[in-house]
């Protein structure tokens, strides 16, 4: 799924005692980090799944209460434990994960045979990267929520409060990305450690008093009430996923943590913290079925309730920060991979790359979590939600991990379709259960999905469609460059060092070549300059930079191809600085370098390339394209800007 922040890698060290000190700080880093979403879910699960205003309404019985408590758990092994930690983790790109990387992973494996199909898998993969945005929304609005919502079990008449006060919380919250993670980032660990040791002994008060909740960590209870009650099994499905909100996180995030320090926080610590929680909240349901209204915040003594809203607030706010920088990565590699346009990114650390800000999203994030809250007024509402966008993603990422098994490793195809079944019905399950919420708020994440996947494709189409036609009006780059050695393109050499822009080396630069026909004119040094996302997250500094003198050696004239990761944010100045004299035909003046750029203004043409709603669409989503010059670092000073205008 998704990437939600990085951590700084430590430098190696062969002692022992060092070795064991740097993976301790990455567990407890990514104890604050990965884990906020997952680990604040039994504030609301088994509240939700026994709520009594569902439409489709779980009775209180001992029977269910066990096989309830049994599927929440089994449930977290299977899809966290089993598909994300054992299978998905195990394929990353260069170290990262998320579906953005096994799209990636699924591109570089394909065949021309089975081209098409992984065009749909991608597609697919896409999509769920689309639900991720609807998580984005849905997970601070719950979270928040569910945790002020304790304020009502403290004092009644507060009940009025929770409202306002999360929404409070919330735009303070997204106030303060600007400032970045680095700082706040340092006690997030600290604060889930804390929150997991509290929700873990809390449980096992809880499990004190009625000792045989025990049992319903035995298998034969969920499948005893999945089989034997199946109608009412089926419909709590939709409420038991919530327990596993927040799984994609582990492998979105392993990049910046490493897969071993993920697994070791989630099998020692909060993993069985969650599972101690569910089974006393199932023990205190048991002693008294009225409980269901809040079951995790009684499991708190009297006088610990208020300190535990508090911390469950910091918790949850911890779970928000991360998917929101989560979103933010998500945007930023689709904006690298061409589909989103170019986004205004600002780096808030600078030892952590994966720390970033993104002013666009942040505030679209910002305006849709409140229209939540102010919409739903509840964590049982948005529950309902909830689920929708969180099975849609495990089931894509199930899929496509399997694919990328057959595809990448040569797993055999018996084995690939005997995991890919056992896995996926219960992923589909999960889905189908969730389709009987979608009158009642499931069709919400949907919609946010259906709606970024198609302004990503429409995006992507658009810009392939510009690309064709921006490369008809620019003409052959090497036969522009033959025209100006022979003399047949005439110009008068000008001092100084220009650098233009390209899309690749094979078209001349629009800016270019109007300087030359229009103004007659060209600098003694001209650099043709083409940034290249690769499909990996960094490109090492050995690989990064390309030359070519495009045919003569003493024109002046060179092409330079940069390339970076999408992970990585170009800096054209920086990049050039380290080019060696030699290969750029002498040394270039950077420090009073012009840069050109051309500019593009699209208008809806009359070929029938997209739909017109599609096109209205592109040329809308344009206009968040980012300042070029500042995206790749240029001194606006010297910076020049030239137009033209593309049909689409």
């Amino acid at each position: 799924m998704a990437d939600r922040g990085a951590a700084p890698q430590p430098t190696e060290d062969r002692r022992p005692g060092a070795r064991n000190t740097a993976s301790l700080a990455l567990v407890v880093g990514a104890l604050g980090v990965v884990f906020g979403d997952i680990g604040t879910s039994p504030i609301y699960t088994l509240q939700t799944v026994f709520n009594p205003g569902d439409p489709h309404p779980v009775p209180v019985t001992t029977e269910n209460v066990y096989g309830v408590v049994s599927l929440v758990f089994w449930s977290v092994v299977v899809i966290v434990l089993v598909t994300y930690v054992l299978l998905a983790m195990r394929a990353d790109n260069e170290g990262e994960g998320g579906i953005m990387a096994l799209i990636t992973l699924l591109r570089r494996s394909s065949s021309p045979r089975s081209r098409r199909a992984t065009g749909v898998l991608a597609a697919l993969g896409i999509f769920g990267a689309s639900l991720f945005f609807g998580d984005s929304m849905i997970t601070p609005a719950i979270s928040v929520l569910s945790a002020v919502e304790g304020l009502k079990v403290v004092e009644p008449s507060l009940e009025s409060a929770v409202v306002p006060l999360t929404a409070a919380i919330i735009v303070l919250l997204f106030l303060v990305q600007r400032r970045g993670t680095a700082a706040v980032g340092r006690v997030f660990g600290p604060v889930m450690i804390v929150w997991f040791v509290a929700i873990g002994v809390c449980g096992v008060s809880g499990i004190a008093d009625h000792p045989q909740i025990l049992r319903a960590l035995s298998p034969s209870y969920a499948l005893g009430f999945l089989l034997g009650h199946f109608g009412t099994a089926f419909f709590a499905l939709a409420a038991v996923v919530l327990a596993v909100t927040g799984a994609e996180a582990l492998y979105a995030d392993m990049g910046h943590f490493g897969r071993r320090p993920i697994t070791r926080g989630w099998l020692f610590l909060v993993f069985p913290a969650c599972v101690l929680s569910y089974l006393g909240q199932g023990a205190l349901i048991l002693g008294d079925p009225r409980n269901i209204n809040s079951p995790f915040f009684l499991l708190a003594p009297g006088w610990g309730r208020l300190p535990m809203v508090v911390l469950a607030t910091a918790a949850t706010v911890i779970a928000s920060q991360a998917v929101i920088t989560g979103a933010y990565s998500v945007a930023s590699q689709a904006a690298q991979l061409g589909y989103l346009p170019r986004l205004r990114i600002a780096y808030t650390s600078e030892s952590t790359m994966g720390q970033i800000y993104v002013p666009w999203i942040n505030w679209l994030l910002m305006v849709s979590v409140l229209t939540l809250v102010f919409a739903f007024r509840s964590s049982t509402a948005l529950a309902f939600a909830f689920g929708m966008a969180v099975t849609g993603t495990i089931t894509i990422t199930t899929l496509l991990f399997f694919q990328v098994a057959h595809a990448r490793w040569g797993t055999p195809v018996w084995l690939v379709v005997a995991g890919a079944t056992l896995l996926l019905s219960v992923d589909l399950l999960f889905v189908a259960a969730n389709t009987t919420k979608l009158l009642h708020g499931a069709w919400l994440p949907l919609l946010i999905g259906i709606t970024a996947f198609t302004v990503m494709t429409t995006w992507q189409r658009g810009r392939a469609i510009v690309t064709a036609e921006r490369a008809r009006h620019e003409g052959p780059l090497r036969e522009f460059v033959e025209g100006l050695h022979s003399g047949k393109v005439p110009a008068l050499l000008v001092p100084g060092t220009a650098v233009f822009l390209n899309r690749g080396k094979q078209t001349a630069p629009l800016a270019l070549r109007a300087n030359v026909e229009h103004n007659h004119v060209r600098h003694d040094q001209v650099v043709i300059l083409s940034i290249e996302t690769e499909t990996v997250p960094r490109v090492p500094a050995g690989q990064r930079i390309a030359v070519d003198d495009l045919g003569y050696a003493d024109d002046g004239i060179i092409h330079v191809t940069a390339r970076f990761g999408y992970m990585e944010t170009p800096d054209v100045p920086t990049t050039l600085a380290v080019l060696d004299p030699a290969e750029t035909e002498g040394r270039l003046q950077l420090d009073q370098a012009s840069y050109f750029l051309s500019k593009i203004e699209l208008r809806r043409g009359k070929e029938p390339t997209m739909a017109p709603w599609r096109k209205r669409l592109f040329i809308a989503t344009s206009y968040v394209t980012a300042d070029a010059a500042e995206y790749f670092g240029l001194p606006r000073e010297r910076t020049v800007i030239m137009g033209s205008h593309i049909e689409v």
